[in-house]
């Protein structure tokens, strides 16, 4: 379906009952295993996602599915602990919904983090990576159906979809931090499956260096809405062919949890500079 502006307006309206004149600036969008962010924000609100109208549930492994309002590293943020995927069945609309009712509480910045398999076959499984670029083929786009004027243009320009000045404050911190933070570009697959090994080396030769089932579809709709843009991947594992082992969810969870403290340095000295 294609969802009319009264939808988010109504999604909106239930949100600011919610936190009063709590105005946030920043949305982060935190995904598998990387939700612990949400749980350091200081005077939080918190909103289950079934309790806003017209919100979808997340459904995925490590997703927590909610809302959370507060301030976080001195900025006023609203987290998204967990997003929804296309794989478990909801349109690109749907998968993109949120971050169109959080433009319309006031962020104008945003946070978006993932966990992927790693393409570039020079890098290793709990290295951190600046998405520099997208790559998302085919299917649908969220903006397909009838162009919303209020939040962006029928044809937006995609040139720079991560915002070159957020990139530089990545460098700065994780230069201060002493991580070594890679840069690359996120390919996005939708899902569920794992990619086969074809698919990872269709990949590589197309430029990609991490390979996942998220994140794509909510920026597009960000950077429609004129929305600043900053992008993480951890790289929980090697992708499909590169080692001569099974994927699984478990790794990706357990790699997460490994690489959570200077992933969590890593995005709070990035925000505070933001």
């Amino acid at each position: 379906m294609s969802y009319p502006f009264s939808y988010y307006q109504e999604s909106a309206d239930l949100l600011r009952s919610k936190i009063g004149s709590f105005q946030p600036e920043v949305a982060m969008v935190l995904g598998s295993g990387l939700g612990f962010l949400g749980d350091v924000v200081k005077d939080a609100v918190t909103v289950p996602y079934g309790e806003i109208p017209h919100f979808q549930v997340s459904t995925a492994p490590g997703h927590k599915g909610q809302l959370v309002f507060g301030t976080l590293a001195g900025k006023k943020v609203a987290v998204m602990q967990g997003r929804m995927h296309h794989y478990e069945g909801y349109s690109y609309e749907d998968v993109s919904y949120a971050v169109r009712v959080l433009k319309l509480l006031g962020c104008d910045k945003l946070i978006v983090t993932n966990a992927a398999g790693c393409v570039n076959t020079a890098w290793k499984a709990g290295d951190l990576m600046l998405i520099t670029d997208q790559i998302k083929l085919f299917l649908e786009s969220p903006l397909r159906g009838e162009n919303l004027p209020e939040f962006g243009p029928r044809f937006p320009d995609m040139s720079h979809v991560y915002t070159p000045a957020f990139q530089e404050i990545a460098r700065t911190s994780a230069k201060e931090l002493g991580i070594d933070l890679k840069e690359g570009v996120y390919c996005y697959f939708p899902g569920p499956q794992y990619e086969t090994p074809a698919e990872v080396r269709a990949a590589r030769i197309l430029g990609g260096d991490a390979c996942g089932m998220s994140t794509a579809p909510e920026v597009i709709a960000a950077a429609h809405a004129g929305m600043q843009i900053l992008g993480f991947t951890l790289l929980t594992n090697m992708a499909a062919g590169i080692l001569d082992q099974p994927l699984s969810e478990q790794e990706v969870l357990d790699a997460a949890e490994a690489c959570k403290d200077k992933f969590s340095k890593l995005v709070l000295s990035c925000l505070e500079k933001m």
